[in-house]
């Protein structure tokens, strides 16, 4: 896709969830590593913004993950800061430091230099999404530029919270 039309599609993606949990009367809050506040920045720039945004903590490098979300070092050594047990972990720890209806974490690989392997290659993004106590996991892996591979994971995470709220995307 090219780029001019991947960036409409991400933000129409992102003002169709916000204007949804506007609707549910429902507030969202992100934990966010490989995204680095895109998904809270983005969010933010919506007409919703104020009723549904609650925040954000951007935990880009590890040491974050433990000292602001509690992630054991023991943890992101076993299973890599890009894992999907590292990110269900931030998303039960998002909750609990700053509660919403909906709670997304999200950790990844845009570019060469963290824990890819033939497994899990580059573009391998993992993402966690906490609803009415439900807890929604996904890996996804997509192909491109850093910030396409970011814009393709913010268009799945909007989609997803889409699907287990019961409305079509």
């Amino acid at each position: 896709m090219e780029n001019r039309q991947m960036n409409a599609h991400y933000r129409d993606a992102v003002v169709r969830c916000s204007s949804l949990l506007a609707e549910q009367e429902l507030t969202i809050a992100f934990a966010e590593s490989a995204t680095a506040g895109k998904l809270a920045y983005e969010f933010s720039l919506t007409a919703q913004s104020g009723d549904i945004l609650k925040g954000g903590i951007v935990c880009y490098n590890a040491c974050v993950k433990e000292d602001m979300l509690g992630i054991s070092k023991a943890m992101i050594d076993t299973f890599t800061p890009e894992s999907a047990e590292v990110t269900q972990h931030m998303c039960r720890s998002l909750k609990t430091k700053m509660p919403a209806e909906v709670s997304v974490a999200v950790t990844g690989l845009t570019s060469a230099g963290g824990s890819e392997t033939p497994e899990k290659p580059v573009g391998t993004m993992f993402f966690c999404i906490m609803h009415q106590h439900s807890l929604y996991e996904r890996r996804v892996v997509h192909h491109g530029t850093p910030e396409e591979i970011i814009e393709k994971t913010i268009i799945d995470i909007c989609e997803t919270i889409a699907d287990i709220s019961g409305t079509p995307h």
